[in-house]
């Protein structure tokens, strides 16, 4: 794993103090290859990120391979029904072991010297090992992991960050929905021409969203400034009281010097006559979580440094944006439905995904345009406006852990 340069704590410094408050970040923290570096030692790799859902792997030996920044993990249900995350590395000569994205497996085999391990991580044969060599200390490194509300989550960290205020968050905000009785209707990776903190910083911010998505902004108020949609929330609320429902903010947006990972959950309201996130906001699934009716609302929660949900009543969205190189990244969305909703019966895919695939790829294509500005030697950092509040908070925490 990659480490910031002694000679190069007092650039960062230097950076860090010359940064403008409520002003986009410099160029240098886009393409300077030791702030990259230390974007993946205090960021990606000290903070928990979210994996995917759980459904993923359903039955015992189901597993997927999750890449982040060079790394790979493996996420398997154990014959005993427990979730595990391993290092996808062979503790012989550290081959990958798994080579297929996801599949089934009783036992998983290194293809470099047919090391085998067990589901559990644990060494199951060696071929032609001596007689006192160990098996029990070469065992697949167990990455840090625990599942929330149906959400898998992973921590590269030796010592991870506590989750007491995600489960309080995730308990409030996502557990109406029912996610952990839900399942992936489908998933797709998006590359994106661009580092990954102008990828995180798009998403944070819909300034951008009357402009560039106009299919999201006809369902969605918060294309508009909060000030101005205070009377459709009202109108929200009281019809999420009236069904039973309401989730409150939890704004816990907190440095890691604290022990805790940062979060953010809050709801938001759609536009008079919109339900749900579909071509025409009319619902696109069954209702999840035992939910009995739609309150024009959306649930929103951002964890960590790059991890986000959307939970609309009859369908939940999930985005993992990762770094692949210091100048490309990806955008992972991952689609749920409850459980028993059958596809071709209950739902379309086509029409599930419609919306956030047109909006992901244009995403995109903006985000690889802010790049582009971004290198030129034009660019200077601007303002943030009002309504780049959340990007504003999140840039502040950015450098504060860079710190």
């Amino acid at each position: 794993m990659a480490t910031i340069a002694n000679g190069s704590e007092e650039k960062l410094r230097t950076l860090i103090a010359r940064q403008k408050p409520g002003f986009s970040l410099a160029e240098t923290f886009y393409s300077d290859p030791d702030i990259y570096a230390r974007d993946l030692e205090r960021l990606l790799m000290r903070h928990w990120l979210v994996a995917g859902h759980e459904s993923s792997v359903e039955k015992p030996g189901d597993y997927v391979l999750v890449e982040i920044a060079g790394e790979s993990v493996i996420i398997v249900r154990g014959q005993d029904s427990v979730v595990r995350a391993h290092a996808n590395v062979c503790r012989h000569r550290g081959s990958r072991v798994c080579r297929e994205a996801k599949g089934n497996a009783k036992v998983f085999v290194c293809p470099y010297h047919a090391w085998a391990y067990n589901l559990d991580g644990t060494l199951r044969s060696a071929r032609h090992m001596p007689e006192d060599f160990d098996a029990t200390a070469h065992g697949l490194k167990p990455v840090h992991l625990r599942v929330i509300e149906g959400l898998i989550l992973i921590s590269f960290a030796q010592h991870p960050l506590g989750l007491g205020t995600i489960e309080a968050t995730m308990r409030d905000c996502i557990r109406p929905y029912g996610w952990t009785k839900a399942r992936v209707a489908h998933r797709e990776i998006y590359p994106i021409e661009a580092n990954w903190k102008l990828s995180v910083e798009n998403y944070l911010e819909c300034y951008h969203c009357a402009p560039a998505h106009p299919e999201y902004s006809k369902l969605h108020a918060l294309e508009q400034p909060w000030p101005k949609i205070q009377a459709l929330k009202v109108a929200m609320d009281a019809r999420g009281t009236a069904l039973g429902f309401r989730a409150d903010e939890h704004s816990h947006w907190q440095q890691s010097s604290t022990g805790e990972e940062a979060v953010h959950g809050f709801r938001y309201p759609l536009h008079d006559g919109m339900v749900t996130g579909s071509a025409d906001g009319k619902p696109v699934a069954p209702l999840m979580g035992g939910l009995n009716g739609y309150d024009g609302g959306v649930t929103s929660v951002h964890l960590g440094p790059a991890s986000f949900f959307i939970a609309y009543p009859d369908h939940g969205v999930i985005y993992r944006f990762f770094p692949v190189t210091i100048g490309t990244s990806a955008l992972e969305v991952i689609w749920i439905v409850d459980r028993d909703a059958k596809e071709g019966v209950d739902y379309d895919r086509d029409a599930l995904t419609w919306l956030w695939h047109v909006t992901s790829g244009a995403d995109k294509r903006i985000i690889e345009d802010n790049q582009k500005g971004v290198a030129s030697r034009y660019y200077e950092p601007g303002p943030f406006a009002p309504m780049e509040y959340n990007e504003r908070r999140w840039v502040e925490w950015y450098l504060a852990e860079m710190a």
